[in-house]
């Protein structure tokens, strides 16, 4: 077969994997290992069209990507390997863009490890296991923050003193960007204008949500900051909130630091504002039944998400179009027809029949003809990152 590219994303307690044939673009097998670090640790595979779960030998990242490593050659796909891209959350200022792999590149992530605590070791770790497996293959990192390097300044200072950026780093960084660069661009197709040439407010829906100013092509703005926690309202995240919580919380409940934090990235956004659930597809079913937490928690999400499109055009500079994406933003109609039912003096006018069918992998534009455009578009992070990573490996064709 053709050359394929091997995509690793490392989570604390997961592997994320897919092989993504580099001429045809599709993803030959994919698979997710997960529990990393308890017993029961376990993996599972999907390749033509079946599925396969089975127990690692030991509950870590290397008996995991041992466990790819044989499925691989089982199936006789293991010699097309030719290249290795890891997805990595932060790049800080110093990745402006995708990077080969090499000890100073490593260092560099562990520099950022400050900046993305839970995310940075574990994705050391995965790239350590990978070069160790793959000690010929060129390993590319692409970074989620990269993208939203092109902000301007007025959009990631934060109004404190400037020493505390130029010695510490305090600024917004964003993340999502991988999915937002692949977006963006199938988004300038839909609109048959050329990337360079487009402008438009993305909203990346997903347990972690975030939403992105792209003026020609460029990221000018975006709601996530030094870390995943600021903008919108997600799943278990609070999204913005006012820094003298944390005083108020301490003097009030005798809480600290730590426990605060942990409460607004775990324990808040739907999750906290329901009683019920992070998970939108439960809360709109509960709240079609009448629970009222539930309509409580959509009604925030969505309030605050047509908020930020409002706020986030005046980023993009105009609004060629909206466009939805991510776990809910493809696949939450209700939530989009909210969303849009509150932006119509931007111009939205909905299409209900449109908006309805664009679910479960179908694509498309879900307003009026006379309407400022909103899309519906299907991220591939995983793709982007293959691309990347063959362009840089001297793969590409």
């Amino acid at each position: 077969m053709n050359s394929s590219i091997l995509v690793i994303n490392c989570g604390s307690s997961s592997l994320k994997f897919a092989l993504i044939d580099s001429a045809s673009h599709e993803a030959v097998m994919t698979g997710l290992a997960e529990k990393l670090g308890l017993a029961d640790a376990c993996i599972t595979f999907k390749h033509d069209g079946g599925k396969q779960t089975a127990l690692l030998s030991a509950p870590d990242h290397a008996a995991a990507m041992h466990a790819i490593i044989e499925k691989l050659q089982q199936v006789s796909l293991l010699d097309s390997v030719k290249a290795i891209g890891h997805r990595v959350v932060h790049g800080g200022e110093h990745f402006k863009q995708s990077a080969l792999l090499d000890e100073n590149a490593i260092n560099e992530i562990e520099r950022c490890i400050k900046l993305a605590p839970l995310h940075n070791p574990a994705h050391i770790l995965g790239i350590r296991t990978a070069i160790k497996e793959f000690p010929s293959l060129p390993q590319v990192a692409v970074f989620d923050t990269s993208f939203h390097q092109t902000m301007p300044e007025k959009a990631y200072l934060y109004a404190v003193p400037m020493k505390l950026y130029r010695e510490n780093s305090l600024r917004r960084y964003g993340m999502h960007g991988t999915s937002y660069r692949f977006v963006a661009e199938e988004a300038a197709k839909m609109l048959g204008k050329p990337a360079d040439e487009t402008s438009l407010v993305i909203a990346h829906l997903g347990n972690g949500a975030s939403i992105s100013a792209i003026r020609n092509g460029k990221c000018a703005d975006t709601s996530m900051g030094l870390t995943p926690l600021e903008g919108l309202v997600m799943g278990t995240r609070s999204g913005d909130i006012d820094p003298s919580v944390f005083g108020y919380l301490a003097t009030e409940r005798g809480m600290d630091i730590t426990s605060i934090t942990n409460m607004l990235n775990k324990e808040s956004g739907l999750l906290g504002l329901s009683e019920l659930s992070n998970d939108c597809r439960e809360l709109e079913e509960a709240a079609a039944k009448g629970h009222e937490g539930a309509k409580r928690a959509l009604e925030v999400f969505a309030y605050r998400l047509a908020k930020y499109v409002a706020s986030m055009s005046v980023g993009a500079g105009r609004l060629d179009a909206v466009v939805f994406t991510g776990g809910i933003g493809e696949n939450s109609s209700f939530l989009r027809a909210e969303v849009i039912n509150q932006l119509g003096f931007l111009g939205l006018k909905l299409d209900a029949a449109a908006n309805e069918a664009c679910i479960r992998g179908n694509a498309g534009r879900i307003t009026a003809a006379d309407s400022v455009p909103a899309l519906v578009i299907n991220t591939n992070e995983e793709l982007m990152i293959a691309m990347d990573t063959a362009e840089l490996a001297g793969l590409a064709k």
